[in-house]
């Protein structure tokens, strides 16, 4: 029986489980991939908008030679730091379920990955599960091509290549330097009238002079209505002109969202409008006692709307509380006497 069983192995659960070692508690690390399997995902040339200090857990400096660190840097640095506490984390096991017992106890059943199953028991259970296996899609006819992806990891493949980036945020613009550097040619087609306004500061003038140059196609108020084997179908926002744009590859940027599936099955309440879960903001404690989010799982549909430099804070919150706890039903016992109540 575990004190807690953490569902993730981002840096926010890894937060999570260096807070409750601190207060003395086990914790275990349920990970269906590997650790910081959202981060492995990103782009291999990335870098952080982030400071390294900000990114830091557990009390433990981040150095990078980098005022904003790459990704390589920060695989390294997490993986250091589950090394430094020891912790415990079963990678490739996927927890497929959540059941709370009348013992206040829950059962997780999980699936490894050659099939074996198992059942895990703990007394909490925190979910910090990422949201990158789930992309958004468009919901377009030809999306599922094997020539989309809404995963970018590195621009030598498309070298010479037409490729169509839909979206208008980091992500987008990103993708598009990258392959325009391999001489990729990109056309950024993008709903909005402009580019988002949180493009990193020191991108945004390269990626416009890009533009001004002719080295990228920028295409705005613009959505992909249709993709086939040699061109896309771009339509006009405007006035809903349909246009033929030859192409060979589409990366669509179009962000993620996190899995509720767990969450509702497992009885977490969600909020209509935004399809979040319903907590505690101050411990992290969902309407069902013991059982806790973390990290981007606890966003609504913006999964922006929760980072590593929010999100590593929750374990703090959810360790203090299941302390706190403890220590009230030492109080009612003690209050009850030797005999208990009366």
């Amino acid at each position: 029986m575990e004190d807690v069983i953490i569902i993730g192995a981002g840096p926010c659960g890894l937060s999570a489980a260096i807070e409750c070692q601190k207060k003395g508690l086990s914790a275990l690390i349920v990970e269906k991939h590997n650790i910081v399997h959202s981060i492995f995902l990103y782009p291999v040339n990335m870098q952080f908008f982030s400071t390294a200090e900000l990114l830091e857990i557990g009390d433990i400096p981040f150095p990078s030679a980098n005022e904003k660190p790459y990704r390589h840097e920060a695989l390294v640095y997490y993986r250091r730091v589950a090394e430094h506490y020891g912790l415990r984390i079963a990678t490739y096991e996927e927890a497929e379920s959540i059941t709370k017992g009348q013992d206040g106890t829950f059962t997780i059943k999980t699936q490894r990955r050659f099939g074996e199953g198992r059942e895990l028991k703990a007394r909490n259970v925190v979910v910090s599960s990422g949201y990158f296996d789930h992309p958004n899609m468009l919901g377009i006819p030809g999306e599922d091509s094997d020539k989309v992806t809404h995963y970018f990891r590195e621009a030598h493949p498309y070298a010479g290549m037409r490729v169509a980036v839909i979206g208008g945020s980091n992500s987008a613009v990103d993708a598009a330097m990258e392959l325009q550097r391999v001489g990729a040619s990109v056309a950024l087609i993008y709903r909005g009238d402009d580019l988002s306004g949180n493009i990193k500061p020191w991108v945004r003038p390269l990626f416009d002079g890009l533009v001004s140059k002719g080295k990228i196609q920028t295409i705005t108020r613009s959505r992909v209505v249709e993709i086939q084997g040699d061109h896309v179908v771009v339509e006009s926002l405007e006035d809903g002109s349909l246009n033929k744009l030859e192409n060979d590859f589409v990366v669509a940027m179009t962000g993620f969202r996190p899995d509720r599936g767990l969450l509702s099955e497992s009885g977490i309440a969600m909020s209509e409008d935004m399809d979040k879960p319903v907590f505690n903001l101050s411990t992290m404690e969902s309407n069902v006692p013991g059982l806790y989010v973390a990290g981007v799982v606890a966003s609504g549909r913006n999964a922006n709307e929760v980072f590593i430099e929010t999100g590593r804070g929750h374990g703090k919150l959810i360790a203090n509380h299941i302390i706190a706890k403890l220590a009230g039903d030492e109080d009612e016992r003690a209050a009850e006497g030797p005999h208990g109540a009366d």
